[in-house]
């Protein structure tokens, strides 16, 4: 359950999957190593493949003190269980709602 591009997700996505926005407090995130970020990435991809449903990992942006981490899943609850098999800590779980970038200012 690697890595998708935008257009790869087009297909993922299904009436049962849902787009949540994951916010982990981290002191001290932006001076990770590389080694360490390949550790925590590591980690997130072996619970992954535990899990035994469907979850993806899209990405995560490392800020200088909180990690922001971008999953595909069926409901919180599997993204709550994905953290805590990992032992990442969750500050708060958001929804994606819908997704706008500058193309959506163009009339339709």
């Amino acid at each position: 359950m690697g890595r998708f591009t935008k257009f790869d997700l087009l297909f993922i996505k299904t009436d049962k999957m849902k787009k949540f926005v994951v916010e982990r407090n981290l002191p001290g995130a932006g001076n990770l190593t590389p080694e360490e970020l390949q550790a925590i990435s590591k980690t997130s991809c072996d619970v992954i493949n535990k899990l035994g449903k469907p979850y993806h990992w899209i990405e995560s942006y490392v800020t200088e003190d909180k990690i922001y981490c971008v999953h595909i899943a069926e409901d919180e609850w599997t993204v709550r269980e994905h953290a805590r098999l990992g032992k990442f800590p969750v500050n708060m779980i958001t929804e994606v709602k819908c997704i706008i970038d500058p193309l959506t200012s163009n009339p339709k």
